[in-house]
């Protein structure tokens, strides 16, 4: 029997723990193996080709006799000692799979690409020879020579290739490749822990692989000419990636395509990127048919708060790009802004994605998480892109300063991150400005003629009068009374300040009786503090937040209805001025979503949820935004 895989030996065993990354892209799922892939295969295009990098993406089943060296890496999972609880219970699960007679796969096949050069060298060492360093080599990023491709790529840290490891249950892959010269060769890597096996120890890879002995005890590794089963073959230029044992949560291929629309839909859009997944295309003219389908995404916009693909589709299609400046400690950086500014929209995101087409992360702009917004950032040229890139953590779901060891270029970095926000928030405030502008002058004349005179009367009842006589002119005058309060003693304690007294809190709710005398009504109406009404009006929506946290009698409770009284500018109460059905659209609970009912001049069963009822109402054309209310409580 052919020995396929090769691990290197030890003296002894030092690490008996699984590689940490695996985890961490095992809990990124399936968008991290779907981002890594198609992020090297974007990287991997054919230099001043017009046409878009096609990845045909393909789940199904194998028969396990069709998995070259499955038998080797049984036996060694066989030998495998874990000593911890997390070890042992993955080299458990890992021998409850391996058994299986018919394995699931997924395969990541590449077209309009390079592929891996240098196959026929081996294990070389030239940094031109990519086989090498793809097959044999960890933490390795191979780098082009031109400088320019080598700052749009989006590979930097070389650990992406792992995320293929992390799919399977054995912690297995493989790949085929197809050079210019139609060269056809078969690599792989598992990702197993340091071992002992037939009285030697090994390394924790294993490297699908033969070995030629180049002189007396030097060897080196050389690639298998690919000649194994159709679902291993690559017969064109490129490179194609094989995942059996496919854990169950990869496989689900209205994930897949999610994955594709969320991190790529720019380089779609833009023709970089097509992408069959099974029997699905997805390209620039087809991606809407996705993006706009409620299979895929909830399509109502008040509801998204998690994925925001369609409204960055949306905000990229339909709105011009202009140019923003965002600055680090010394450099200005330009980047084009899309930027959509709605009311509707409940949570405002930025996404910020690289030249090649592939979005970083869903940014969110400090003080702004709430603001009705979608932005869409791109840097403008090279420059702008290679900083970013700079920046990225090693899964290219971040912009962050951490992983940079350098404190004065962390620094940097941290600053550039501060500042997307607060520029962005500029952007934001100028939008809210715009679209609320003031309603007008109000004429106060009559108003302050009102309570002046009004001042004037209550002051001469309160007041004894004199009447001087000057000549033929009588003049009348309010007598003051004379009496002086004593000054409050300093009590001992107080630094030498009279203590004074506490206000009473108000209460937060007050009881009204009945006016109709019916004393066994079901519900008990109470009047709100204005303390604990918080009202906001945003273009044609008014949200408002009720505080019960202080209320005793609303413990209990968990839905209230609402009344709403008018205030007349002398803080007389209206009753019967105000119709809720006349001014408001719709009503809606903002703890639950669900649309509330305005019935007899009440907002209706609000939920009530940690002490607090919050309600948006959408108002009509003829609302007076001027006016000013008391809020009526039913419980």
């Amino acid at each position: 029997m052919n020995d396929f895989w090769k691990f290197s030996s030890i003296p002894c065993i030092e690490e008996s723990t699984f590689n940490k990354i695996l985890e961490r892209f095992y809990n990124f799922g399936i968008s991290g193996l779907v981002r890594e892939n198609i992020q090297n295969s974007l990287d991997g295009k054919i230099k001043d080709s017009n046409e878009p990098v096609v990845v045909t993406i393909k789940t199904g089943t194998i028969d396990k006799t069709q998995i070259p060296g499955l038998d080797e890496i049984k036996k060694r999972i066989n030998c495998l000692q874990g000593q911890n609880s997390y070890t042992k219970e993955t080299i458990e699960h890992m021998k409850n799979k391996m058994d299986k007679e018919t394995i699931n796969y997924i395969s990541f096949e590449d077209s309009n690409t390079k592929g891996l050069s240098g196959a026929l060298n081996g294990q070389s060492g030239n940094t031109k020879d990519t086989w090498g360093i793809y097959a044999y080599n960890k933490g390795v990023h191979t780098e082009e020579e031109d400088e320019s491709v080598e700052k749009s790529r989006g590979g930097s840290h070389g650990i992406g290739k792992i995320a293929s490891n992390a799919a399977s249950d054995l912690y297995m892959m493989y790949f085929a490749n197809c050079d210019e010269k139609g060269n056809k060769h078969l690599g792989g890597t598992v990702q197993l822990i340091e071992h002992k096996y037939k009285d030697n120890h090994y390394r924790s890879t294993g490297y699908f692989t033969d070995v030629k002995e180049i002189s007396r005890n030097k060897t080196k590794f050389m690639p298998f000419e690919n000649k194994f089963n159709e679902v291993f073959a690559k017969d064109t230029r490129g490179l194609k990636i094989i995942i059996p044992f496919l854990r169950t949560q990869f496989n689900k291929e209205k994930d897949i395509i999610k994955s594709v629309c969320d991190s790529f839909f720019i380089a779609i859009l833009q023709n970089r990127l097509k992408v069959i997944i099974n029997e699905e295309i997805i390209d620039k003219d087809t991606i809407e048919k996705y993006i706009k389908n409620d299979k895929y995404y909830d399509q109502n916009v008040e509801d998204v708060k998690k994925e925001f693909t369609p409204l960055y589709f949306d905000t990229y299609v339909n709105e011009e790009p202009r140019s923003i400046k965002i600055k680090d400690v010394k450099n200005e950086y330009d980047f084009n802004l899309y930027f959509k500014y709605d009311t509707s929209i409940p949570t405002g995101r930025a996404g910020i994605i690289r030249t090649i087409g592939m979005k970083i992360e869903d940014k969110k702009v400090k003080n702004n998480v709430k603001k009705p917004f979608n932005a869409i950032l791109i840097p403008s040229t090279i420059k702008e892109d290679a900083f970013l890139k700079s920046l990225e953590n090693e899964s290219h779901t971040e912009l962050s300063s951490e992983h940079i060891k350098d404190q004065k270029i962390q620094k940097n970095a941290t600053r550039f991150i501060n500042n997307i926000s607060n520029e962005m928030g500029k952007v934001i405030e100028d939008a809210i400005k715009q679209n609320n502008p003031t309603d007008g002058k109000m004429d106060t004349k009559d108003l302050i003629y009102e309570v002046e005179t009004k001042f004037k009367k209550d002051l001469a009842k309160s007041m004894p009068t004199v009447k001087l006589s000057e000549g033929d002119k009588n003049k009348t005058i309010v007598k003051i009374p004379t009496d002086v309060p004593k000054k409050p003693k300093k009590e001992k304690g107080n630094y030498g300040k009279p203590k004074k007294p506490a206000k009473p809190r108000k209460p937060a709710v007050k009881v009204v009786k009945p006016k109709d005398g019916n004393e066994n009504r079901e519900t008990t109406r109470y009047n709100a503090n204005p303390e604990i009404v918080e009202r906001v009006v945003v273009a044609n929506n008014e949200y408002v937040n009720f505080d019960f946290s202080s209320a005793d009698n609303f413990k209990k409770s968990n839905t209230c209805h609402i009344s709403i009284v008018v205030v007349d500018g002398m803080g007389n109460e209206c009753p019967n001025e105000f119709d809720m059905e006349k001014n408001y659209e719709s009503a809606k609970d903002m703890s639950t979503g669900k649309k509330l009912k305005i019935e007899d001049n009440l907002i209706k069963d609000i939920k009530i949820k940690s002490g607090n009822a919050q309600i948006q109402l959408k108002l009509k054309e003829n609302y007076n935004r001027a006016l000013k209310f008391v809020y009526y409580v039913e419980v």
